[in-house]
């Protein structure tokens, strides 16, 4: 059972969620899709954690865009946190992050897929004291997940695992639904990440594509399977979002997308 300060619990057994955008773009924008993604979940009962990343460290080209400022995207999410009173999760890319972020209040610190093997930086994870989320590497089993969640366990207890996919071929990602009962039984909730696993990565133009139109079979079939969360990234016009864009779901399509997935909950609890 996840304990997040400011996390609201309604105690319907529903899945909960990590949702924003994928990068902080700037103050406004960030706060807009906050308080959508607040008022809808509050009104579906869904628990709710905020999510944005202040930097982004794991990008194909020099050229793209990855952040606005480290100590400028962290005290944006320590407001929305503040002020708007949700949980907030953020990714962190090496050791010295986790602390920094830490000082901000971020709720929930992150570990991207690729980095999911790094023991030093699981260990400053779980030094904080906050929720870890580690990402299933896009190159591991689901049970080679245990060796992971091992290292941040050996300090601290508050620790979930996201699924979100497996590298097929050189451009293409699969979901293994077994994974989720999988990783489940190490004891730790398990979240489906329903946006970066349809991403279409390591193009030969370096920017990632993805298949958004598939998002909601993704997610349904999760929810049928069992997961105990949901991540997505969502912005308002994902044409015009600084990364991630192509695999991302519109944030005038979530409410619709939550209301078919809580049905589905309702009918496998």
């Amino acid at each position: 059972m996840l304990n997040i300060t400011n996390l609201k619990d309604y105690g319907n057994n529903m899945f909960f969620l990590l949702a924003g955008p994928c990068v902080i773009e700037g103050e406004e924008i960030t706060f807009s899709i906050a308080r959508r993604l607040k008022e809808i979940t509050s009104r579906l009962q869904i628990p709710f954690i905020f999510k944005a990343s202040y930097r982004k460290a794991n990008r194909s080209r020099r050229d793209s865009f990855t952040g606005i400022g480290d100590r400028e995207g962290l005290e944006i999410l320590k407001r929305i946190r503040e002020e708007l009173q949700i949980p907030v999760v953020t990714d962190i890319h090496s050791a010295p992050e986790a602390a920094q972020a830490a000082e901000y209040g971020i709720d929930v610190l992150q570990i991207p897929a690729f980095l999911c093997r790094q023991t030093d930086l699981l260990e400053a994870a779980a030094a904080t004291g906050k929720y870890v989320n580690i990402k299933k590497g896009q190159f591991l089993s689901p049970a080679a997940m245990k060796f992971a969640a091992e290292k941040v366990a050996a300090s601290n207890s508050k620790i979930m695992l996201t699924e979100r996919g497996s590298q097929f071929g050189y451009y293409d990602l699969v979901v293994d639904y077994r994974g989720i009962p999988q990783m489940q039984s190490f004891g730790y909730p398990v979240v489906l990440d329903i946006t970066h696993s349809l991403q279409q990565p390591n193009t030969s133009s370096g920017v990632t594509g993805g298949l958004p139109q598939l998002i909601s079979t993704v997610a349904k079939a999760g929810i049928a399977a069992g997961a105990d969360g949901i991540f997505m990234e969502t912005h308002p016009n994902p044409a015009e979002a600084k990364s991630d864009g192509a695999n991302m779901l519109q944030l005038d399509k979530v409410e619709e997308l939550l209301e078919s997935l809580i049905k589905i909950r309702k009918a496998v609890i």
